[in-house]
Parts: C-alpha cells; structure tokens; sequence
C-alpha cells in the first residue's frame, strides 16, 4: 500500500545534534569540576558526539531459501538486502522492520515481492505503512499489518499442513512435471469453491482450511504446491479484458515456461462470472499450461517486473490429450469423435490453433460431421433419437460437444 513519504530524518537528526551539545556541556562542566584532563574530556566528547546507530533488522536466513523465487532474482543487491530484512521481520512478527531503503514506495514494493514469492506467509496481507529517513544513512521502517497472532497462526498452520499432505499423497514420484502440474490443478478446481465473500481469500488458508476462496488464494495455493513438488511456479498479478484485478501462476515444465489459471478452470468461477457453464462440464482446461498467445488474450501482467517469453504449445493441455488441431481435417475429427463415442465418453474437444482454423472448422462440423458421428451414436447404441450439447466459443478458437448416450 503506498504512503506518502514522511522526510523526518533531518528533524530527527537536529535533535539528537541538540541533545548531544547539551549533554556535552554538561558533562564538560562536570569533568573540568573535578579535575580531569583535557584528553579524557575530548575522548568523552567524541563519543556523545557519535551518530545513533540504526537497529537494522538482522537476518539468519539462508540464501538457498531463495533459490527459484522469482521475483527476488529480479532485484539488485541492495534491494535483495532490504527484501531479506523484510522476510526475516515478517516470519518473526516484527512491528517496526529497519531496512536498507531510502524509499518508503520501494519498501512498500518489496514487500510485496515477498508476499508474492513466499505463500507460506499467509499471516501477512500485504498492508503496511513505511516511513523513510533521510541523513547521513537513509533507511525505512516498514511496519506491517499481521491478520492472525502467533497462536492462531500456528493452529492455522497445523490445518494447511494436514490439507496438504492429503493432497501430495495422490502423487506418485515417478510422475512427470506435466503430471503433478495436472494433479495440482485438478485437485484444486475440485476441493475449492469460488466465493467472493470467502474469508481469508488472499491467503492458502483460504483453500486449506476453508475450501473456499477467489483467484489470488486459488494461485497462492497452486504456487504452494507446486514448490513443495519441487516444481518452478511463482504468482503473477494483473487484469482480465474486463479490467478486475486477477491473478495467476507462471510455471516450468520441462525447461519452458506456461502460464497456469486455475481459478479459471473452475467451473463455479465462470458461473459466478455469468459465463453459461454446461451441467456436465466439470473442469476448464485452457489455461493448463497455455502460452503468451492464449493468455494474453483476455489477461494482462501488470509491469512491475519483467516475464519471460511463453511460447511453447508442447504441454499445453490439449495437444497433450489430443484435441488440438493446427490444421483442419474433417476425416481426423470425425475420427475423434468416434473414438469418444466408442468409449461412451465425453466431451470431444476441439481446440484449434487460431482463428483462422477454427473458422475453416467451423460450419463442417457441425453441418456435417457432428451429424456423421450422431448416426454412428444411434447406430451403435440402438438409440432412435440422439441428444448431445455444444459449447461453442470462438473467442478461445475451441468447440465442445457432450453427447447423451440414452
């Protein structure tokens, strides 16, 4: 949170400069008094007259803590000192954290870039005031807000972790990157509702302990996990095409990077969002490992620090299972939807590469195609009539068809 910045560092110093001479005078009166020589009076002198030292906040923490934290690496060796000192500060419940910063705007920053890089501190929201201090040393006293005392932080804690473990034993360590991704999006998509009005929805707790959160506790939550399975996922903070306030994760999967929503892939979401959600659609896949050219159509970074460039397809979701398309073949998606009718499965998907397929896919599927794979549904089952719905959405370049089987 910003605040306007205080200079009292001048005033500050002209009045300990004032107290200084006046104890000095003192105490040269006293000394000359009782005798005492010229050199232990200047000796006395010069060490009233030495500048207060300023309580830096002091730090044990090890720098491997900070290996993969995306935003600390981005940052100068004197801001990484004041960001380690606000770490330590905030881990310890320190109300007045000194720190190595000459701007109260730039602590305010950094402290962020904590909260962003370090879910674990769900205590801690965000909100703080820092006062700078101009002289000979400027520094800042930051002084966060703490949601939760040491107590009820612990109890909290002890609740995430029993979540957690519950959750990480679904995972098998022979499983792939792509795998515990996949794993960590759907168990949250599955054991988290979205709800505005949820308590603690800017923290894990929100997820962990209550099930029930919005996009930076469902982020928070993918970026928990995913580092625990050792996995690069750091979170990312800006805005839809509609202008909210979002937030999603930037991951590693097999040496490239993807961008992962998973408050976006719940169904709950895009119904609280007033988007028509299928009753038999249970889970959004689009932005399970998507690249620049998909997110970038309806989400926007904010700038405060640089993002590396997303542009692979090869873990994107859809090309992993199959039903992406960068071509058009009516022979090959008919041939798809036979397989899932086969199976007695559902949805077939059909996600294109861009407009331009999608639109020569278009109007074949479904005037023709659709009605091929209708006939071989009825034939197949013995149905004398055939049901199925659609989801067509031309702004992700994608069509979804259910298909009733009796």
């Amino acid at each position: 949170m910003k605040r306007k910045r205080r200079r009292r560092g001048c005033i500050h110093t002209i009045i300990v400069l004032v107290c200084v001479i006046c104890i000095g005078m003192s105490a040269l009166v006293l000394l000359h008094t009782t005798g005492l020589g010229s050199g232990m009076v200047r000796g006395i002198e010069d060490e009233l007259k030495k500048p207060q030292e300023i309580p830096y906040q002091k730090t044990v923490i090890a720098e491997e803590a900070f290996a993969g934290k995306y935003y600390y690496q981005k940052l100068g060796e004197e801001d990484r000192q004041a960001y380690q000192e606000i770490l330590q500060g905030v881990q310890e419940y320190v109300s007045e954290i000194y720190i190595h910063a000459s701007d109260a705007d730039r602590a305010n920053g950094l402290l962020q870039y904590v909260l962003k890089d370090f879910p674990e501190v769900f205590w801690c929201d965000g909100t703080a005031t820092a006062t700078s201090y101009e002289g000979d040393e400027p520094y800042t006293v930051l002084k966060p807000v703490y949601a939760y005392d040491e107590v009820a932080r612990a109890a909290m804690q002890d609740e995430i972790e029993v979540s957690v473990s519950e959750c990480l034993a679904g995972i098998s360590a022979e499983d792939t990157e792509y795998q515990k991704i996949l794993y960590v999006y759907e168990y949250i998509v599955n054991t988290v509702d979205y709800d505005l009005d949820a308590s603690d929805n800017q923290n894990i707790y929100s997820v962990f302990g209550n099930h029930r959160s919005v996009c930076a506790g469902y982020s928070k939550a993918t970026q928990y996990l995913l580092e625990r399975l050792g996995i690069f996922c750091t979170y990312v903070t800006g805005t839809t095409s509609g202008g909210q306030n979002h937030a999603w994760n930037l991951v590693m999967c097999d040496g490239d990077y993807y961008y992962v929503d998973t408050t976006w892939g719940d169904p709950v979401f895009q119904a609280a969002e007033g988007e028509e959600v299928n009753r038999l659609q249970n889970i959004s896949y689009d932005y399970m490992c998507c690249n620049d050219a998909e997110l970038l159509k309806n989400h926007t970074p904010d700038a405060d620090v640089e993002l590396p460039a997303c542009t692979k397809s090869d873990r994107n979701y859809y090309v992993m299972n199959g039903m992406y398309y960068d071509t058009y073949d009516s022979y090959t998606v008919l041939k798809r939807m036979n397989e899932v009718i086969a199976a007695k499965g559902n949805p077939v998907v059909l996600k294109f590469s861009d407009g331009g397929v999608y639109g020569q896919a278009h109007d074949d599927v479904f005037q023709n195609v659709v009605k091929s794979a209708a006939q071989n549904l009825a034939e197949w089952y013995g149905l004398t009539e055939v049901k199925y719905q659609y989801m067509d959405e031309p702004e992700l370049n994608k069509i979804t068809i259910y298909w009733q089987y009796e």
